[in-house]
């Protein structure tokens, strides 16, 4: 059946293990102990898993719970404090940072052209956009650089070298004055809120 060494077709090892734990009761535990009268199979396992029970509950209950030494923490928190010594040397650190350069290699070849599409071409594309943004930047400031230089020398040459171009030159000075005077006028204001 279940267990080697018990040959009777009404033998089970999980009756065994059953009566020892005292899971049988009425007509099964009966028949069970009537069983047993007559099989000395199940009489010699039932033996077996006692002396079994005996030997487990023996060896329990001599063992004794282990004890730390009452300072056990504050030794090995000032064993950890000062057992560094091996991170603080510069080969060392040298030595991590080659590992994690040769891993990063590594793992760049074991990737190969997954690595491409992954990692170079996000930081191509990023790269040629960053380039065409500076490119329009520097463009822009360019053209309103020249712009501004093409107006100063057109008003500058009509203002000078024009019929009337001291006249010219008072009346853009005075467009300018008048263009400026409210910013003179709220920073007024606000000196006299403050005082």
């Amino acid at each position: 059946m279940n267990a080697p060494g018990i040959d009777e077709p009404g033998c089970q090892l999980e009756d065994v293990a059953a009566y020892l734990d005292g899971e049988l009761t009425g007509v099964s535990l009966e028949t069970f102990e009537a069983h047993l009268k007559t099989c000395p199979d199940c009489v010699a396992e039932l033996r077996e898993q006692r002396q079994l029970l005996c030997t487990l509950e023996a060896a329990f209950n001599e063992s004794r719970p282990f004890e730390l030494p009452h300072d056990f923490t504050r030794v090995v928190a000032a064993h950890a404090e000062h057992d560094l010594s091996g991170m603080r040397k510069k080969g060392e650190r040298r030595r991590a940072v080659q590992l994690c350069a040769m891993l990063a290699l590594i793992s760049f070849a074991l990737l190969g052209t997954s690595a491409r599409t992954l990692v170079f071409d996000p930081i191509r594309s990023f790269l040629r956009v960053t380039g065409s943004l500076l490119g329009l930047l520097w463009q822009t400031v360019y053209d309103a650089g020249t712009g501004i230089a093409v107006v100063v020398r057109v008003v500058g040459r009509a203002a000078v070298l024009g019929p009337r171009g001291w006249s010219f030159s008072i009346a853009l000075a005075f467009i300018i004055s008048l263009s400026l005077l409210p910013f003179l006028i709220a920073k007024y204001h606000r000196a006299q809120i403050t005082e």
